[in-house]
């Protein structure tokens, strides 16, 4: 079998996993450390702490350096507990949750960023608030996010056996192709890849060759069968893109969605199709985590 990197130049060398500890963020962390371990990789767990005790401190309240010093030590063990047997390393730095997250994942080259979200309305209840929609619309690197309504997993069993990829055949699904490859290589897994016409409807005149034009493309997407270890299936469903994908999802058993997303063109509210307000969509209702990948 090829390598991840000489199939489709896809490298995963570093993955990061953000908490808070809730129950919600724990539900991410069987994910990343599977993924750590079938790459090969090295893990790094952050805990942000608010500055607020050091600033207390710094005004002369002393308690409040020792309280924070403390729960440093506390996040250390809980860490060590959780990441043992994955090569790892544990931070509990001081700071704005996203800056600081941010300088993490340029510091230390890492490839891949993997979170939790609480809020059944959407991500901006995820870890801290608001600061998980900068983290998820701002991040450089790819997001697989692990939503509410993803069913518990253990250390265990926390893998990728069906992988949704879909495509409305942007750019931004170009850029998320090579992972949806990827991860279906490493893991030597099925590999659907979907297209939602969203303005179309089953038995109209069109919709036939409409959906083999789309099939057709999405051949042409990936690379020559014998460069694979798997062979991808094609479909075309009509309907809303987030309700498709998300039943297209469940009704194939799915582990893992994958899509492309786009920076907001004219500032953080300026989105379109499969930009973050769909992906925030699908993440939220999903029974499987989602990987976002910016294009």
């Amino acid at each position: 079998m090829k390598t991840l990197s000489e199939a489709v130049g896809v490298k995963i060398t570093n993955v990061l996993f953000a908490t808070d500890f809730s129950k919600f963020s724990n539900a991410a962390l069987p994910y990343a450390r599977a993924i750590s371990h079938q790459f090969g990789v090295k893990l790094y767990g952050v805990h942000v702490l608010s500055p607020e005790a050091y600033l207390l401190a710094a005004e002369g309240w002393v308690p409040a350096l020792e309280q924070q010093e403390e729960q440093r030590r506390i996040d250390a063990d809980r860490f060590e507990q959780q990441l043992r047997g994955v090569p790892h390393e544990v931070m509990s730095p001081v700071g704005d949750i996203a800056d600081v997250i941010f300088r993490i994942i340029n510091d230390n080259q890492i490839d891949l960023l993997v979170l939790g979200t609480h809020g059944r309305s959407g991500l901006p209840k995820m870890l801290l608030g608001s600061v998980a929609e900068k983290l998820f619309r701002q991040s450089p690197i790819p997001v697989l996010t692990v939503g509410p309504h993803v069913p518990p997993r253990d250390n265990s069993v926390a893998e990728f056996n069906k992988i949704v990829f879909a495509t409305n055949f942007n750019e931004q699904s170009e850029a998320a192709l090579p992972y949806a490859i990827a991860f279906a290589q490493q893991y030597q897994t099925q590999l659907y890849a979907l297209h939602v016409l969203e303005h179309a409807s089953a038995g109209t005149v069109n919709f036939g060759a409409d959906m083999d034009f789309a099939v057709r493309i999405m051949r042409q997407m990936f690379p020559g069968d014998n460069e694979l270890c798997f062979e991808p299936k094609f479909y075309v469903e009509p309907g809303n893109a987030s309700e498709k994908i998300r039943e297209f999802a469940t009704k194939h058993g799915a582990d893992l969605i994958v899509i492309g997303v786009g920076a907001p063109a004219h500032g953080i509210g300026a989105l379109t199709h499969f930009g973050h307000s769909l992906a925030q969509e699908i993440v939220a209702y999903a029974t499987c985590p989602v990987l976002t990948v910016r294009g």
